[in-house]
């Protein structure tokens, strides 16, 4: 059998530890001392081959189905189920995925845009004016109600309750503590804890209740992703089971990335103040938004929502100059990809501009994944970023609540602020000019 990579010796179970509780400074040790291919061993998890060179990348996204799917996050694995678009192998996994696209691409994306803007600009209404508060839970709270809205449709509170239930499973699930407990003693324990049957427990049982309900009558609510999936046939004519409703559903609903992204966009903009600016005057004048995505893809190379793309090869792959056998697990490694020097000259300073002159290398920026499992949403998700960001811009002005940048921390599936972005807001100064169109694109 072939040797994988070399990497660090340490007890597998410290490894978990320093997995889940300091993974950057863990990987950014790894990779110091063992290059761009090393290899961790991880209580419960397994064997991981890391690949921090593009080429890799480009192998290993580009193999088909020479590749399959893995779990980066094993907490992701009992909530997403196994009926997820996101755990199933090929070709069921593109039957789904060509199901489910049209809901977040093109059309979907375009119709949905002024909804974004709205729930931001009445969530901001409600923040606290001139006192420090956390933005990461605000950040949540507009993500969560844009995806309520995208899979729910309208529904004039009759869906409250959910809201409630979806809050506290995502409060569950970012506790220290749970982390801790995920790392040594696997996920399926903790899938079997008190708590944690308790938090998804009322969630499944509401969004079951919900698709059962539009399925019995579809006419009663057409709109929304959840009456496309309950009326969805296959090409044979089969429907999805209820089994294959509660899992997509919870994949769409248990967002965290694109909150986390949102909280970050604002503090590295904070923490660079003549970004800041730039970007205030080009909402002020109305501009076509080049400079809010540099903003948003700047940050998500800085601070991209997962460490890693998990991936099984299924046939044997020469990867870093070792010859991987099939059934290992390999990880495209997205934190240090991001900052190589040779595709982003000083890597660890906040540069929005180097956007604008071109897209980055194809296989160099890889926060939503690559290739046929690229993250299904992503193109609405950067939507979702550009609307609030512009929102927020438009409606106050941010400052830190103090001079200490905020470290990256692992919480349930992101990397979230240390400080979950602490801010204080103040009203836009008087006389200042209002934005021409402060939900424009």
């Amino acid at each position: 059998m072939s040797a994988l990579p070399p990497g660090p010796r340490r007890p597998r179970a410290l490894q978990a530890v320093a997995w889940m509780r300091r993974p950057l400074p863990f990987l950014e040790q790894c990779h110091r001392r063992y290059g761009d291919t090393f290899t961790l061993r991880i209580l419960r998890w397994g064997d991981w081959v890391l690949l921090c060179d593009p080429d890799d990348v480009k192998r290993v996204f580009t193999a088909g189905r020479a590749v399959g799917v893995a779990v980066a996050n094993p907490l992701l694995k009992p909530v997403l189920g196994p009926r997820s678009v996101m755990l199933l192998e090929e070709p069921e996994h593109m039957t789904r995925r060509k199901l489910m696209l049209p809901s977040f691409h093109g059309e979907a994306v375009a119709a949905d845009a002024a909804m974004m803007a709205e729930v931001a600009r009445r969530e901001v209404a409600g923040w606290p004016i001139g006192e420090p508060f956390e933005l990461w839970p605000r950040m949540q709270a507009i993500t969560q109600e844009v995806v309520m809205r995208a899979v729910f449709g309208p529904d004039e509170g009759r869906l409250d309750e959910l809201r409630r239930r979806l809050t506290a499973l995502t409060q569950w699930m970012n506790v220290p503590r749970n982390l801790t407990r995920l790392a040594l003693y696997g996920p399926e324990r903790l899938a079997r804890s008190r708590g944690y049957l308790e938090a998804m427990g009322p969630v499944e049982e509401a969004v079951l209740e919900e698709a059962r309900r539009r399925r019995a009558d579809p006419e009663a609510s057409p709109v929304g992703v959840v009456s496309m999936l309950a009326a969805a046939t296959y090409e044979d004519g089969s429907r999805l089971s209820e089994q294959d409703l509660r899992d997509e559903l919870l994949t769409l609903l248990t967002d965290g990335p694109t909150s986390t992204s949102l909280a970050w966009i604002f503090e590295r903009l904070m923490r660079n103040p003549d970004k800041l600016e730039l970007a205030r005057k080009e909402v002020v004048a109305g501009g076509d938004g080049a400079y809010l995505d540099a903003v948003i893809r700047e940050t998500l190379r800085m601070r991209p929502p997962v460490p890693v793309v998990v991936r099984r090869l299924l046939e044997p792959m020469t990867l870093g100059g070792y010859d991987l056998p099939a059934g290992t697990t390999v990880a495209p490694c997205i934190p240090l990809i991001h900052n190589r020097e040779e595709f982003y000259p000083e890597p660890h300073r906040f540069l929005p501009e180097r956007f604008l002159s071109g897209p980055p290398p194809t296989y160099a920026w890889i926060p939503f994944g690559g290739g046929t499992r690229r993250c299904l949403a992503a193109s609405y998700a950067e939507m979702e970023m550009k609307r609030v960001l512009r929102t927020v811009i438009a409606e106050v002005d941010l400052r830190p609540a103090d001079d200490r940048f905020e470290q990256m921390r692992k919480s349930a599936i992101s990397f979230s602020p240390d400080q979950r972005a602490l801010v204080i807001a103040e009203p836009r100064p008087a006389g200042q000019p209002a934005p021409r169109n402060p939900i424009a694109a």
